[in-house]
């Protein structure tokens, strides 16, 4: 065409535009007609090289007008006519072909996604049949067997000629197969001489799992080990790849569709939409298909996990020393793999803000502050998504927390820790007290600061507050379930409010204003355990000679006074900032050692009975 142009500079006059209406002809009758038959042999040999075909096509006509050099004769506007009439080509494919680009990006991650869900659906079954494999073949052994022993304690007379078990060669290998049987019998019970089913080695390279030499033998084991695999599994239950490959194909369509804006006026603003709908597409596979359902299962996984049950499993697998470090570590695994799973969906989510900006918003695609555009509200919607499933996986995960919290606190708290005079006098008369916190706070500290830590660095503040906070408001409960569960004598008072001062300066440390009321309040309460009251029969035997005083004779006595001052303690709401009213006071009070003694001086401190009007 450039060679074309300086020929007509030198053949037509210079006020003749010829260039113009032969760039026309061209378009119309040549490129149009080309145009539509390689389109339409692109698109019997497939819709992704139909789409590549008419993309490319057009980019490379655009730099075909980019090359045009405009005659003499030629109007001032010549390369705006001439990109409308290269354009006018394709128009009657664009709309063909917007729809094509959205089928092939959306057949494209319905593949991905797809093939993802399939290789863990696959995986999960394999791990579980493998597991259960001993426990299928015990029991179709045992239903071998049952069968067996009816057929041999039948009558011969029942079997037919041609039976292997009729005739004379019944009687004559009827002692030798009863002593078989028993010997199956008891090999049934005792364990198997046969060969076992191979460990499973084909695991996905996206998933990490514990190697078992062989499968359990007991329907609990196979269960806690399924348990334990689905544990494991948690943080791979959405992939990096899957989304780096959704964006990747988005990618690729957009860049095509995105050449098509270039068109102008009504089919370009129809360009940009299918852009729009493209990203609306990959969030929705991003999203609802991948992130929200692999979330959803990891939910689930933390809901039916058994921390006791995984813990005799690894026990078993494991000896000597590496079982007690993986018993240490079992309570917080939950949550560290679900956390993982956060930090996956996290980095995800980051991929789809940097794609927002330089693919929608940097080349103009949509307006950021459209608050209207479907592509925005899809984006807000996916993030909220996101933020939604975090928070019920958090959830779980810290109600296994707490019942692991919980756990600790039943099992290694004993008795004598809050009141030492429990194991006798021997052990509890001694006068030495240990002033520093329980075996049992220290342990209950460290694991939940192993939690509240690996938040740290990992997550936005506004999550990591609304994670200690809601921590910090269950282990405050859990703990008072705890007091209420104890007996609290005054000698062991010192120790509970010493584990009371190592929680709350737990909480500090959190830095959560919140939280402070609360383990205020429970370091005010551990004061009604400080005050010593003496018994009343102590009274009764030094001054009454054995005979029980009368109501009025006491009310002077240093039992009466100790009685009000712990009664002022518990009805004093204003100690406990609200936390605790006074009828729950009481119930503390009634943790006391020597609560069932000083019940009636306390109650008449507290509420008046046995008053006489003067």
């Amino acid at each position: 065409m450039v060679e074309q142009a300086d020929i007509i500079d030198r053949v037509f006059p210079p006020k003749k535009d010829v260039l113009t209406p032969f760039l026309s002809r061209i378009c119309e009758s040549t490129v149009s007609e080309y145009l539509t038959t390689l389109f339409d042999e692109a698109h019997l040999k497939g819709t992704e090289t139909y789409v590549k075909a008419v993309s490319g096509t057009f980019e490379q006509a655009l730099r075909f007008v980019a090359t045009l050099r405009p005659t003499q004769s030629s109007p001032a506007d010549f390369a705006e006519k001439a990109k409308g009439m290269v354009t006018a080509c394709y128009e009657k494919h664009i709309d063909l072909y917007l729809a094509e680009e959205l089928a092939v990006f959306r057949a494209r991650s319905e593949s991905e996604v797809s093939r993802w869900e399939k290789e863990l659906t696959e995986q999960e079954a394999n791990t579980e049949s493998f597991f259960m494999s001993n426990i299928n073949r015990q029991a179709a052994k045992r239903d071998f067997l049952s069968s067996f022993k009816k057929v041999v304690m039948m009558p011969v007379t029942a079997f037919p000629i041609g039976s292997p078990f009729g005739g004379s060669s019944a009687k004559t290998q009827q002692a030798p197969t009863d002593s078989r049987v028993a010997h199956m019998h008891a090999s049934e019970s005792g364990g198997s001489s046969r060969p076992r089913t191979p460990t499973l080695t084909s695991g996905r390279p996206n998933r990490s799992s514990t190697p078992v030499p062989e499968p359990p033998t007991t329907e609990l084991a196979a269960k806690a080990a399924i348990m334990n695999s689905r544990l494991e599994g948690i943080k791979s239950l959405f992939s990096l790849e899957v989304a780096l490959n959704l964006t990747h194909y988005a990618k690729g369509s957009l860049e095509r569709a995105a050449n098509m804006v270039r068109m102008g006026e009504t089919h370009g603003e129809a360009a940009k939409q299918q852009c729009r709908r493209m990203f609306v597409v990959l969030l929705s596979f991003l999203g609802e298909r991948h992130i929200k359902n692999g979330f959803d299962k990891a939910v689930g996984h933390l809901g039916s996990y058994n921390p006791h049950q995984v813990r005799e499993f690894r026990k078993k697998a494991v000896d000597g020393d590496e079982a007690g470090a993986q018993d240490s570590a079992i309570g917080v695994e939950p949550l560290i793999t679900f956390l993982e799973l956060v930090n996956v969906g996290d980095l995800i989510q980051q991929m789809v803000d940097v794609f927002y900006a330089q693919e929608m918003v940097a080349t103009k695609l949509l307006d950021r502050d459209d608050f209207l555009d479907p592509a925005v509200k899809e984006k807000k919607r996916f993030e909220q998504m996101l933020d939604e499933r975090v928070a019920a996986g958090l959830n779980k995960g810290i109600d296994v927390l707490m019942d692991e919290v919980e756990f600790i606190c039943a099992s290694t708290q004993v008795a004598t820790d809050f009141n030492p005079g429990a194991a006798g006098e021997k052990n509890g008369g001694t006068g030495v007290v240990d002033i520093g916190p329980s075996r049992t706070a220290k342990q209950v500290v460290d694991t939940v600061q192993s939690h509240t830590s690996m938040l740290v660095g990992s997550t936005d503040k506004n999550m990591l507050d609304v994670f200690t906070q809601e921590v910090g408001l269950r282990l405050f409960g859990a703990l008072c379930k705890h007091i209420k569960r104890q007996r609290i004598s005054v000698d062991g008072a010192i120790k509970l409010i010493s584990d009371i001062n190592h929680y709350s300066a737990f909480v500090t440390s959190l830095r959560q204003k919140p939280l402070m009321p609360y383990f205020q309040a429970l370091r005010e309460l551990g004061q009604i355990y400080l005050v010593h009251i003496d018994p009343p029969a102590a009274y009764f035997s030094a001054n009454a000679k054995g005979k029980r005083g009368s109501l009025l004779s006491t009310k002077g006595s240093s039992t009466s006074a100790q009685a009000k001052e712990l009664a002022a303690i518990i009805a004093d709401t204003q100690r406990y900032h609200g936390i605790f009213p006074a009828e729950e006071v009481y119930e503390f009070a009634e943790r006391r050692a020597d609560w069932y003694l000083v019940k009636g001086d306390v109650e008449r401190a507290m509420y008046g009975v046995g008053c006489s009007v003067m």
